[in-house]
């Protein structure tokens, strides 16, 4: 696992693209604060740019500082939570423009796979995680099932959980500044 960190950290350092396993399904994945690779991304999955994509952090201290203010809620949506949850915050900090979405929010996902933990606290900051997928198509359940062109795409393919299958992306709620919840997906 050590030697998949260090190549991650390589090749997101310069700006990289790395298809990675997550708690979820296999994602795409850049440093939030590089806009050149979030561009990469988009052109990749074919996606229009005024779509959002997810970020994982490692931990609340890490969210903490990437979200101007984390609503009380948050912390109680989490804390029972039985599936992976991401949740969309207003304000986001320190993050290249063209990642946050056009009403000045942006997803993050406290992340519970114990790699991405791993290579998130090395990073020191969140890493873009978007499906593995070209943008209409389905949601590749397994890595076998990742499309050619994205895995030509990346700079760097993570070598572990080849053999893992995952159907679900992670459930998506969005908090608002007036406390409001709303369930964008289950």
């Amino acid at each position: 696992m050590n030697t998949e960190i260090h190549n991650c950290l390589e090749t997101l350092k310069r700006g990289g693209l790395i298809l990675y396993p997550t708690d979820t399904v296999w994602g795409i994945g850049c440093d939030v604060t590089h806009p050149e690779a979030i561009e990469r991304i988009y052109k990749l999955k074919q996606r229009v740019d005024s779509k959002a994509l997810i970020c994982l952090v490692s931990d609340f201290k890490m969210l903490n500082q990437f979200v101007e203010e984390i609503p009380e809620v948050a912390y109680d949506i989490l804390k029972y939570a039985v599936q992976p949850t991401t949740i969309i915050y207003d304000d986001p900090i320190r993050v290249a423009e063209n990642l946050i979405a056009n009403d000045n929010t942006l997803a993050f996902r406290v992340t519970q796979d114990e790699f991405c933990k791993k290579l998130l606290r090395k990073f020191r900051r969140p890493i873009v995680s978007t499906s593995a997928n070209i943008s209409g198509q389905k949601t590749p359940g397994s890595f076998k099932e990742i499309p050619k062109e994205i895995l030509e795409g990346v700079d760097y393919v993570v070598n572990l959980h080849r053999d893992k299958r995952s159907e679900k992306p992670s459930a998506i709620i969005k908090l608002g500044k007036d406390g409001g919840v709303k369930i964008i997906r289950k």
